[in-house]
């Protein structure tokens, strides 16, 4: 195996988790069926390490010609919310997947959840715990040293039963009791000491309403879930590893005596996807928006997938990212720079290519007259033909960015300068001839005569300069805002500072606004998420802030990569 097989998992015969779903079937287990499932808790938007999850979990049932349940884990009413499980479910089908059948949640099998906690007190395998939550937290012990029984620990199963049902019932206040599992204060896994199957939360649930009381946590229903849903290979990451044996034994508790069933889900774990540059907890990403340090889930600089549709990143991109990052069993951090170069990959093939000038300066060609308009032929996309061409308006004034002219450029400046000449992309060789600054001393008007025999495309114009400047009509362009989005934070591992509060690594530059940009007249029926490659700049797409009037870009990624360049010179 080479080395990059060894860090993705992967083989001539598939990556791991496949060759285990291939032995599975080889083997005859579940029927020869594959169903997996996606299953986020409705507590916050998704991000992209769960566009690799669920690239991965659908991406396994259509190899293999199954099925992918989507399954919202609602079990803590005081952090979820119907919307972010109607975000959850418009990022999985624009990600483009499709789950099996409706939507499940767990909060469908709370009766199931219910008999079945019943079915284990009645075993002796459960019992009620009258501690508060730090009095079991400091019984715990350490992964060397055994916990402590609860003096609660051996009441009867008559007791339990009772005071389980009077928990059901609300007779107590929340953290007055808890049902705790019965299994082994002294095991080596922490997860089995005791864990806590039922809390109280006097709140209602955006779903079962009033109906309970009281909520399973999410260990006594992660494993439960997937055995009634039928699904044959639970795909977890890495930190689920540890529960694995806890989900076994609620099963086996739960199973003894019963018929063996067809289906049992068997768990498989994979190395989460952390990402450099950004933080992927939920709880900092809900700081950020609560605190108003971003604009919301969708902020373009959020590693949310509505965060990452906004700024303009497109499916096919976050999934082939997924793809070459591949299934890891080790963690490992990902660079930034492979989900820019992903997006840039993709765009480079599909985006129209336009003119936009984001710091105009005015440019008159003094011996072009005044009222003629010229409509110049441009490719739309080099890349792809079938895009075709388009005709753009060239006049006497035109804009370009500012940054293309010099009044004293060094040798190696291939742009405009004093006697300096240039071709305007589709249009022709121009040379300029003076210039104009206002009261500021900045540049405000730069004069050029232009080579009547240099039209581009024209038979004649064989002459060769060596720079090209992209442009716009100064009559025809439409004004509008472009919003330039870089990285939010500085440091590569902004959460990763024992002493230090993640928020000092923000980024003051990860927003510029640019509210004087000039676009040409193509562009005026964008809509919102459409893309471009601003020639000579980047890749943006429209921002649904656009209104008929008040056209907004959101840049995707610039052309190449300057950030590994910023970050060697400040290195």
């Amino acid at each position: 195996m080479n080395k990059s097989e060894e860090v993705s998992g992967s083989s001539p015969k598939g990556n791991f988790i496949e060759q285990e779903i291939e032995k599975d079937l080889k083997e005859g287990k579940n029927g020869g069926a594959v169903l997996t499932r996606f299953p986020p808790e409705p507590n916050g938007y998704l991000h992209i390490g769960h566009a690799k999850s669920i690239c991965l979990n659908f991406g396994l049932a259509q190899k293999y010609n199954g099925g992918c349940n989507l399954r919202f884990d609602d079990t803590n009413p005081t952090k979820e919310d119907v919307e972010y499980v109607e975000s959850i479910k418009k990022d999985v089908q624009w990600l483009g997947f499709q789950w099996e059948g409706e939507e499940k949640y767990a909060s469908d099998y709370f009766d199931q959840l219910f008999e079945w906690a019943v079915k284990l007190i009645k075993k002796g395998k459960a019992y009620v715990d009258d501690q508060s939550a730090e009095e079991i937290a400091s019984q715990k012990g350490t992964p060397t040293q055994p916990g402590v029984e609860s003096k609660y620990r051996n009441r009867s199963v008559e007791e339990n039963l009772d005071l389980f049902m009077r928990m059901k019932n609300g007779e107590f206040k929340e953290g007055e009791k808890v049902l705790r599992a019965k299994i082994d204060m002294a095991s080596p896994n922490m997860h089995m000491r005791d864990p806590i199957m039922y809390r109280i939360i006097h709140k209602s649930h955006h779903r079962t309403g009033d109906k309970w009381c009281i909520y399973p946590m999410y260990d006594f229903t992660h494993g439960q879930s997937d055995f009634i849903e039928g699904i044959t290979h639970s795909i977890c990451t890495m930190e689920f590893e540890v529960h694995r044996p806890l989900y076994d034994w609620f099963l086996d508790q739960i199973l003894e005596g019963e018929p063996t069933p067809e289906r049992r889900p068997r768990q498989i774990e994979f190395a989460r996807l952390n990402l450099n540059y950004t933080v992927m907890s939920k709880r900092r990403l809900l700081e950020l928006v609560e605190k108003g340090i971003v604009n919301g889930w969708d902020d373009p600089r959020m590693p949310t997938i509505s965060g990452l549709r906004r700024r303009g990143y497109t499916p096919e991109s976050i999934r082939a990212f997924a793809e070459r990052v591949g299934v890891a069993k080790r963690d490992n951090i990902i660079d930034m720079a492979l989900l820019e170069h992903c997006v840039r990959e993709d765009l480079n093939k599909r985006a129209p290519r336009v003119n936009a000038v984001l710091d105009p300066v005015k440019l008159i060609l003094t011996n072009y007259p005044e009222d003629k308009v010229e409509w110049m032929e441009a490719i739309n996309n080099p890349e792809d033909e079938s895009q075709g061409t388009r005709k753009i308006p060239f006049t006497r004034e035109l804009y370009i960015e500012r940054n293309d002219f010099m009044e004293n450029p060094p040798k190696k400046f291939f742009r405009l300068g004093p006697g300096r000449e240039v071709r305007l992309k589709n249009g022709y060789i121009i040379k300029c001839e003076d210039y104009k600054k206002n009261d500021k001393g900045e540049v405000e008007e730069i004069y050029c005569t232009f080579d009547p025999e240099t039209r581009s495309g024209m038979p004649q114009s064989n002459r060769k300069v060596k720079g090209t400047l992209h442009w716009v009509s100064a009559s025809h362009c439409i004004p509008a805002e472009v919003r330039l989005y870089d990285r939010l934070f500085l440091d590569e591992d902004p959460a990763g500072h024992k002493d230090k509060d993640f928020k000092e690594f923000l980024n003051p530059d990860s927003l510029k606004i640019l509210t004087n940009c000039k676009v040409e007249p193509s562009l005026k029926d964008s809509k919102p998420l459409d893309f471009f490659q601003f020639q000579r700049v980047g890749y943006f797409c429209v921002d649904p802030d656009t209104t008929e009037d008040h056209l907004v870009f959101n840049r995707t990624v610039s052309l190449k990569d300057t950030w590994a360049k910023m970050a060697g010179r400040k290195q």
